[in-house]
């Protein structure tokens, strides 16, 4: 999955989550960027990217989140493995 496409996804999912239609994110999106990103809509957030993409973040990989390009990141990693047969 190419990156433009996560972000489109991503985009897609922060919206919805938000309900704000003028989202628009970047490597450097940071949840001060956003208004109502606080813990409780953090979670709905994940939720919704786990969801959507069919993908599980660990705690561990959550922890240590500071933009959304790192974000970015760990599903463009999880949905390779995901291809990745073991």
């Amino acid at each position: 999955m190419a990156n433009d496409h996560i972000y489109r996804q991503l985009e897609e999912i922060f919206r919805d989550v938000f309900d704000d239609d003028s989202i628009t994110l970047t490597p450097e999106t940071t949840a001060s960027d956003i208004d109502g990103w606080d813990s409780v809509a953090h979670v709905d957030l994940i939720v919704s990217i786990e969801t959507r993409l069919k993908i599980k973040f660990k705690t561990s990989e959550l922890g240590n989140l500071h933009n959304v390009g790192q974000l970015v990141g760990i599903i463009e990693y999880k949905l390779e493995n995901a291809r990745t047969p073991a």
